[in-house]
């Protein structure tokens, strides 16, 4: 059997921390990644110490859990929702049970997949496998759970699904900081007809497409040659970008769901949802349509130049200063590229945004080419320009187009005389040979010529 012939079905369950102050269920600050030291962002609460019992929940986290299940267009939602004691003897959880919720909503969709679910949970502590050592500082943080069905069909449609969605939370602005691993996935992935596999705790946007890419390649590799993949639960090694077996896959009765009968049942009313529904900002989709109709942006150019609330905004204030079409070609294009070189977002060149302006503006007035144009951008993220505007930059640097009257037409006539092969070739008609000579004298100009103009200027001078 063909392994390409295999189908493979995947299902995502992503974990989020919600971004607020304090945890779920008591009042214990949430920056555990800047405490002084392990288990300091705790108290007998959230590390369960014997006769304590939970704070009411919290009210912003629950809301800001809302916000992010109405956005995803779920549209099931529940009445009310309860807390239930999943049970599971791991170190990671002092109480030997997470506190998790009944469904708050289900239905929506994202980039063609579908929602299962939506519930809130409290955060584990950190157990490292290798050292033993548990820190409890992350234990109780607000955790939102985002399930989908098993619709996605492979590694890079997980990777879209998950791209959409980082993009969405950014724009609420509900969650923390998802680059630096509070957003976490586990995977279930079977091939179709076979034993369903769960991969846990798949820390990076990275790690799920390595981890996606590994265990399918894995299972229908085992498939082709007649083996059955085990219902089994793994572990994605991020240092070797494999999964690993770690123990026999629970059901869901092994972790004994039971009401939990020190939180109350939580409310959800029409007004509220209609309240949060009103706020909602315009989010990733709606602002791609109207980036297309406003600013006359191709698909790929909304796409890219959305997927980031702070790269959005600084389109459209780019777009109001130089042409909007050069602009979004430039951003989506030149500044996308150098910034996904250096595994940037656009937060880090936020400050540049006027040197990105000033780029432009020398960009549409002839004055530099597309190649330089890219320089001027590289040489300013590398902090090569200091204080400099793009345009004094680019003229301290010599990287200003060639402007004087007659030093093009000088330099062409040493091209051609250099390559007098190349020009009795143009005259046997290889069209080839004038690209040749245009790519002598931009190599000679140092790429400041204007690459139209010097086809123009050649054509001309080799009629003659």
């Amino acid at each position: 059997m063909d392994s390409s012939e295999l189908t493979v079905m995947i299902g995502l369950e992503i974990h989020v921390q919600l971004a607020t102050k304090s945890k779920l269920f008591c009042s214990c600050n949430t920056d555990y990644q800047t405490a002084a030291g392990p288990n300091e962002n705790v108290c007998p609460t959230c590390t369960a110490q014997p006769g304590t019992k939970p704070f009411d929940m919290n009210a912003y986290a629950f809301e800001q859990a809302l916000r992010i299940a109405l956005a995803l267009g779920c549209d099931r939602m529940r009445d009310s929702v309860t807390m239930q004691r999943k049970h599971y003897f791991y170190p990671d959880l002092p109480a030997n049970y997470q506190r998790t919720s009944t469904p708050i909503a289900e239905g929506g969709s994202l980039a063609g997949v579908s929602i299962t679910e939506v519930h809130i949970e409290e955060d584990p502590g950190r157990y490292d496998l290798k050292t033993g050592i548990v820190d409890y500082n992350r234990a109780g943080v607000p955790l939102l759970e985002i399930v989908t069905d098993p619709v996605i069909t492979s590694p890079d449609h997980a990777r879209k699904f998950l791209e959409e969605l980082r993009a969405i939370l950014d724009y609420l602005g509900a969650a923390r900081d998802v680059e630096s691993g509070s957003m976490r996935a586990d995977a279930n992935l079977s091939i179709t007809g076979h034993n369903r596999v769960e991969v846990k705790n798949i820390n990076s946007f990275h790690g799920v497409f390595s981890a996606l890419t590994y265990e399918t390649s894995r299972q229908k590799n085992m498939v082709k040659n007649g083996l059955e993949p085990e219902r089994e639960t793994r572990h994605f090694d991020e240092d070797r970008d494999i999964t690993l077996g770690l123990r026999k896959k629970e059901s869901v009765d092994d972790y004994r769901y039971i009401p939990d009968p020190d939180v109350q049942p939580i409310a959800i009313t029409k007004e509220q949802l209609n309240r949060i529904n009103a706020s909602l900002p315009e989010l990733p989709r709606k602002k791609m349509e109207r980036f297309r109709g406003q600013y006359g942006a191709s698909d790929d150019e909304a796409h890219a130049l959305c997927m980031e609330l702070a790269m959005a905004d600084a389109f459209e204030r780019v777009a109001k200063k130089v042409d909007p079409k050069l602009a979004a070609g430039f951003m989506r294009g030149t500044l996308k590229k150098q910034l996904n070189f250096r595994s940037w977002n656009f937060a880090k060149v936020a400050q540049k945004e006027q040197f990105i302006i000033d780029t432009l503006l020398l960009l549409s007035e002839r004055k530099v080419t597309d190649k330089v144009a890219e320089k001027i951008l590289i040489d300013a993220m590398d902090g090569k320009a200091g204080q400099k505007t793009a345009s004094q930059y680019a003229e301290s640097a010599g990287l200003i187009g060639v402007q004087k009257s007659g030093e093009l037409a000088e330099i062409i006539e040493k091209a051609i005389a250099e390559n007098a092969k190349a020009v009795l070739d143009y005259d046997a008609g290889a069209a080839k040979a004038l690209q040749f000579l245009a790519g002598r004298v931009m190599a000679m100009t140092k790429g400041r010529a204007d690459p139209t103009t010097v086809q123009e200027l050649l054509k001309k001078r080799l009629s003659k």
